[in-house]
């Protein structure tokens, strides 16, 4: 189910555009890294928007390990503490379940530099929506 997913809508995703490569999923843990070069902010630091779109991507990916294929994960909130800038090489993230319900999953990501500094905490909380008839 997910790989048509992703097939539909080959080379329109913005996790390709920021070169975010997931290198970890089960559904205790997803795992991506995100390079630092072409999501900087204008003073060169990384881009608190480029974490939350890598945080957000890990936990729709647990969200969605966790629903599907009866539903579908929709982020409904995101939260994001910044806490150091990163200036190069790549950020990782480490998404983990604080809570999987029937209607509701809440996820927290961590994302940290090279030498394992956290640049970001983020919360995602995703509504579990009935998948509609095909």
């Amino acid at each position: 189910m997910a790989a048509e997913v992703v097939a539909r809508w080959a080379g329109e995703q913005l996790v390709e555009r920021m070169g975010i490569k997931i290198t970890g999923w089960d559904p205790e843990r997803v795992v991506g890294t995100m390079p630092v070069a072409h999501n900087r902010q204008y003073f060169g630091l990384l881009h608190g928007g480029a974490s939350a779109v890598l945080a957000e991507t890990l936990g729709s990916i647990a969200a969605s390990l966790c629903s599907m294929p009866e539903k579908i994960p929709l982020g409904v909130e995101l939260s994001c503490s910044h806490h150091r800038s990163a200036t190069d090489g790549e950020v990782t993230g480490v998404c983990t379940p604080l809570h999987r319900g029937r209607t509701m999953a809440t996820f927290e990501i961590r994302i940290s530099d090279e030498q394992q500094r956290p640049i970001c905490t983020a919360r995602l909380t995703c509504l579990l929506r009935d998948r509609p008839p095909a």
